[in-house]
């Protein structure tokens, strides 16, 4: 597969609702570097929250390049364009050089009985006893299992097959690093189905570089992860090893590596995606968002007065249309409505009430992660807002800036690219 744009070992997936807060972004990753380790920033945006915010993906790419040049960043760095398709993604072919390919609604549909009975024809090695070094044993499988698998899952590769291929010819090959999603779906891959995938992403000359499988577990938006912690181990391992085989076996990119989708606040995981990563050799990129938007809510109190009030009304008005906010996001939430705090309540709260409540600290007994996960879904509350809140952030810029380096360095990049 061809050569070209290539994303380094390490990266970091970084939200910013609003675009303010790359340069504090990029100071956590200038942090990683200091302390010997390159993690490059994957600045990452929905259209879905594009069109919440109302803004527009350049706005994004201006951020960003405003940020490399301020803190003479000289690694590489990218702007995805976060979860897109067919009808979504033009906006964002100028400004963005990373793909994340969304074929959610395409898994699970049948693909054409003729191009699955020619994917198996293509693949005698994944009938019969596949054997992944670095598993202790082989996995037996039959043409009735290949079959079911490609079923569930060769339209989807062919639907992102397309969409690469309509931005070869928008962007020129080489010129943007694609991602495939393979995470919303109903039960987590096992490493020979990740295998049939990696396969069929093969055959599509799709020169994937990271790949998101579905894990054990849930993955809550901005909360811990909830699961069995070795399971999630086993899979992660058994996914690393299959990555590796399939890159030897059909020929893909030598640096293609895991996403963690959701990845950010997931802290009770870091030290076993760190150590796999660690036991392979291998890459990882973590993917995290909305935790930054909730670190602006977090300055935002700290600095009192105007800023105070802004996080209390976007509480107030996040709790009276809790439903609607909730709505796209059902999936990766569980909010316990008896721990929603009235709002009348946080009224009269003061900033350290409302951070203790909000800030990711499972040490302090006053943080609620069911208030954490209604803000997190909140942020069309805030964009609403308009002016004010930008405003607001820019004349709180410092204490706002502080929480995000800290946030995304102390707790996320440091455990899981440093091992501390």
């Amino acid at each position: 597969m061809s050569e070209g744009l290539k994303l380094p070992k390490f990266s970091v997936g970084v939200g910013d609702r609003f675009a303010h807060q790359a340069k504090a972004q990029l100071a956590a990753c200038v942090k990683a570097a200091d302390a010997g380790v390159e993690v490059v920033p994957v600045w990452n945006k929905s259209n879905r929250e594009h069109t919440i915010i109302g803004s527009d993906p350049n706005q994004t790419r201006i951020e960003a390049d405003a940020a490399v040049k301020e803190l003479g960043w000289t690694s590489p760095y990218f702007l995805d364009a976060d979860h897109i398709n067919l009808k979504t993604v033009d906006r964002f072919i100028a400004p963005c050089d990373f793909f994340t390919l969304d074929v959610a609604d395409e898994i699970g549909k049948a693909a054409k009985p003729e191009d699955v009975d020619a994917f198996v024809a293509r693949h005698p090695e994944l009938v019969g006893e596949v054997t992944i070094p670095r598993i202790d044993a082989p996995f037996q499988t039959d043409e009735a299992f290949v079959k079911g698998v490609a079923n569930k899952f060769l339209a989807a590769v062919q639907d992102a097959g397309k969409i690469y291929r309509y931005l070869v010819e928008k962007k020129g090959e080489g010129n943007f690093v694609p991602e495939v999603s393979m995470d919303e779906t109903d039960a987590p891959q096992t490493p020979v189905e990740l295998l049939i995938i990696l396969a069929a992403i093969a055959d599509e000359k799709i020169p994937i570089q990271t790949i998101a499988p579905k894990f054990t577990g849930r993955f809550n938006k901005g909360v811990d992860y909830v699961g069995d912690v070795p399971q999630f181990t086993k899979e992660f391992e058994e996914d690393l090893a299959a990555i590796a085989f399939a890159i030897k076996t059909y020929g893909l990119p030598d640096n293609l590596k895991l996403s963690v989708h959701s990845g950010s606040d997931k802290f009770s995981i870091y030290q076993a995606i760190h150590d796999g990563v660690k036991k392979f050799d291998a890459g990882v990129h973590l993917k995290t968002a909305g935790t930054n938007w909730l670190e602006e809510l977090i300055g935002l109190a700290e600095s009192g007065g105007e800023g105070l009030e802004i996080a209390k009304e976007v509480y107030r008005e996040a709790y009276a249309h809790s439903d609607e906010l909730r709505a796209p996001y059902a999936t990766v939430i569980d909010i316990d409505d008896a721990k929603l705090p009235k709002p009348e309540e946080v009224d009269g709260w003061t900033g350290e009430q409302y951070t203790s409540a909000l800030r990711h600290d499972q040490s302090n007994p006053a943080y609620n992660p069911s208030f954490r996960q209604l803000l997190h879904v909140g942020f069309k509350v805030a964009a609403k807002m308009g002016p004010r809140y930008l405003s607001a952030l820019e004349a709180n810029e410092d204490v706002i800036a502080k929480n995000v380096t800290e946030n995304l360095f102390e707790r996320h990049i440091k455990p899981l690219f440093l091992g501390v």
